[in-house]
């Protein structure tokens, strides 16, 4: 059998398309790019001239992030709705990854900004102290990260004008998972509430035993003060033999954050915020 006319070799292809020998193979291999000729004896690789137009969609593919098995399936339906989706997907995930890149270029160059971390670390006031009893009215939910807590304020200060509750102190949330949670945090965001105070469904309204607790006092951005916080009670914890008070079905016992000012009004820089830690 004569082979069709114009075929290039792979080397040639490769030129051509801009995509290396070794992908070419590894494209073939994955029934991406296969070549119209193979021969059986030497195992060549010969492409035809309409192949170009594929390679160019594989490579542009590949350039905005989808993997091999992606771009086969999307070859299968290039032209139809469902490539275009997959594109916009693709945009919504990269725009994610980009501010998520911004994020820890920002946190990097305060990293570059500080003097010595021991230094950053001293600045932060750690101290026990004695929680008097109180009652907060609180709005509790499954958020998806911690950075996702807004959506409960969101809701939750609506409520409470609609409630006509009055705030009687800073506000803050409990966190009620025990441990750190990459997705589906259970959170309580929660305002001081004078005694004897009344809520309704969605709200909750709870009075507190007086309690033990340590704080650390923080200023910063949450993402990068919170867990300097943490570092920072969980040596004073181990210095003075204390213990974490925390169980599950004891909400007073689970630790928070308490806002000295309001997230909202301040540059992030200016956030001043007491993690708290109930101990025993």
């Amino acid at each position: 059998m004569t082979d069709p006319p114009n075929l290039m070799p792979i080397g040639r292809f490769s030129a051509s398309s801009r995509i290396s020998v070794r992908m070419l193979r590894h494209y073939d291999a994955n029934g991406v790019l296969i070549p119209a000729v193979v021969d059986g004896a030497s195992g060549y690789r010969r492409y035809a001239p309409d192949q170009l137009a594929d390679a160019a969609r594989i490579r542009e593919l590949r350039d905005v992030g989808f993997g091999v098995s992606a771009i086969g399936a999307l070859l299968a339906v290039f032209g139809t709705p469902a490539y275009a989706e997959a594109l916009r997907s693709q945009r919504r995930a990269l725009v994610d990854e980009a501010a998520s890149a911004r994020h820890r270029l920002a946190l990097l160059e305060r990293m570059l900004d500080r003097n010595e971390w021991e230094n950053t670390m001293s600045d932060i006031e750690v101290q026990l102290i004695e929680i008097p009893a109180q009652t907060l009215v609180t709005l509790r939910a499954t958020v998806p990260n911690y950075a996702a807590e807004g959506q409960l304020w969101e809701r939750f200060l609506p409520e409470l004008r609609r409630q006509h509750i009055e705030s009687a102190g800073p506000g803050g949330c409990i966190e009620h998972n025990e441990e750190f949670r990459e997705s589906d945090v259970d959170e309580s965001v929660f305002v001081q509430a004078d005694p004897g105070t009344e809520a309704h469904t969605p709200l909750l309204a709870t009075h507190f035993p007086a309690r033990r607790a340590v704080s650390a006092t923080v200023t910063g951005p949450f993402a990068e003060v919170i867990p300097q916080a943490h570092d920072q009670i969980a040596a004073f914890i181990n210095d003075n033999n204390l213990r974490i008070a925390h169980t599950d079905d004891d909400v007073a016992t689970h630790h928070f954050n308490l806002y000295l000012n309001d997230p909202s009004q301040v540059p992030e820089s200016e956030v001043r915020i007491s993690v708290v830690v109930p101990v025993e």
